[in-house]
């Protein structure tokens, strides 16, 4: 009986996280380039369940086996809980009540990287990824990723996401765009080549400005933007502000292999833990939305509402058997 308080309650644990990232989904349904979150239950190990007193060699159905005159040519007796007034189950199928299932526990939070929809806004720093990718920024904690493709230029060129964090480029340095050329003359291309008017470009040192010369009639290649996907999806984990980190050695950091102890440096030397160049491309003027749908979000919130009700009420049906056990059945002999 106690184990049926016990199944209960961890259901009722594991629908309660299962409405935080439901509730997580919801609240970020209009975040750039959000990722929605699922649930991965997993069931706790079973337990095989059988009679006590049950024969513990007993045939098999349907052997072919001598006529026989007692219950102890078989290997059994009348204690056995098989036999009721006289009646006995097939004595060559040994009973088997089945398994016991212990509850369940929420396995791990996955990400659904499912394409969001795509919307048109006509900024030139507005980039969508279009497929699989993210983009590589600069924070204090080292490089993050994002899907997130609202930049915008500083006042110094250089481009920023929301958090003043800088877009890096495939050397790893932050993009920064002419001062004086116009927004609408900045192209980027599928492949995030970031193109700008000119043949040349030079810092000016008394403005701390870069400037593009030369042909402006013409197009120069000015960086390109860092695109990176990874073979496995567990290389990577959502830190929080629609940021990813690299998990290789637990703490979003990329130290070197021979620095690190056994059970990380394996990680760190599969390639499909590491950025590689994506697949996807950059869509110039649109943003991604989130892949969230509050319609589906809401269902499961309502679905989620009945598991835990149900939960409920059963640790409540199991609480009553027990004070009838403890508090009737108990006091009979006395």
């Amino acid at each position: 009986m106690w184990r049926g308080l016990y199944t209960a309650a961890t259901g009722m644990i594991s629908e309660q996280k299962r409405t935080d990232v439901i509730a997580n989904n919801i609240a970020n349904a209009d975040t750039t380039g959000f990722k929605r979150d699922v649930t991965i239950h997993k069931e706790f190990h079973t337990l095989l369940i059988k009679r006590v007193n049950d024969f513990e060699e007993g045939g098999t159905v349907g052997l072919s086996v001598a006529p026989f005159n007692s219950l102890a040519e078989l290997g059994t007796s009348r204690e056995d809980v098989t036999q009721i007034k006289g009646f006995n189950a097939d004595p060559f199928y040994r009973p088997n009540i089945g398994e016991l299932g212990l509850g369940d526990y929420i396995d791990e939070i996955a990400v659904n990287y499912e394409q969001g929809a795509l919307e048109s806004t006509g900024n030139t720093y507005d980039l969508a990824i279009v497929g699989d990718g993210f983009f590589a920024v600069q924070t204090p904690d080292g490089v993050r990723y994002t899907r997130n493709g609202a930049f915008f230029k500083n006042a110094e060129g250089y481009l920023q996401d929301i958090r003043g964090y800088n877009l890096l480029d495939t050397q790893g340095n932050p993009i920064r765009i002419p001062a004086n050329i116009p927004d609408s003359r900045v192209i980027v291309t599928g492949n995030g080549t970031v193109s700008v008017p000119g043949n040349e470009v030079q810092l000016n040192e008394q403005t701390n400005r870069l400037e593009a010369g030369g042909n402006m009639d013409g197009q120069q290649v000015l960086a390109q933007i860092q695109l990176v996907e990874f073979g496995n999806r567990l290389a990577t984990q959502k830190q929080g502000d629609n940021l990813y980190y690299l998990v290789a050695d637990n703490e979003g950091n990329d130290p070197e292999a021979q620095a690190v102890g056994q059970d990380v440096q394996p990680r760190l030397l599969d390639p499909n833990m590491q950025p590689r160049p994506a697949s996807g491309e950059i869509l110039q003027g649109s943003l991604e939305k989130s892949n969230t749908s509050i319609v589906t979000e809401m269902v499961e919130l309502i679905h989620n509402h009945r598991m835990y009700e149900t939960n409920a009420k059963a640790v409540l049906a199991q609480d009553s058997m027990l004070d009838t056990s403890v508090n009737q059945v108990g006091n009979l002999g006395s």
